[in-house]
């Protein structure tokens, strides 16, 4: 079965985005922030990483460049889940190694839609 880890300090992010990616077919991991998540990759790469931009520890720019500069880092699909919604932001995501981009708050229909448009779905 295919994982999606889903890294959020927020617990309610957390379990919003889990009910619904859990209807596409995938496996729920959870982090609250990057380090917790550089953590789960180090056992095993998820086939999908929803990420949240802000967060305490290690923020998601930080982790998504160590992910990616890890052996087999460049295989997970990163999706940035972000309140950031100007195009500077965006650049800077996608520069740093995300396939796709999503505003907060989102729901089932445009997850579905950036999940197919990043060939997972």
């Amino acid at each position: 079965m295919r994982t999606c880890l889903i890294v959020d300090d927020s617990r309610v992010v957390r379990k919003v985005a889990s009910r619904i990616v859990e209807k596409f077919g995938f496996d729920i991991l959870e982090a609250e922030n990057g380090a917790q998540a550089l953590e789960v990759c180090s056992q095993q790469f998820p086939d999908l990483i929803l990420l949240d931009w802000y967060m305490p520890v290690m923020d998601g720019m930080e982790f998504i460049g160590k992910l990616r500069a890890l052996p087999g880092g460049d295989k997970p699909i990163v999706i940035f889940c972000t309140t950031e919604n100007d195009i500077g932001h965006i650049q800077q995501a996608i520069m740093a190694g995300a396939n796709e981009y999503v505003m907060k708050p989102f729901d089932e229909e445009i997850l579905s839609a950036k999940l197919s448009q990043v060939g997972i779905l």
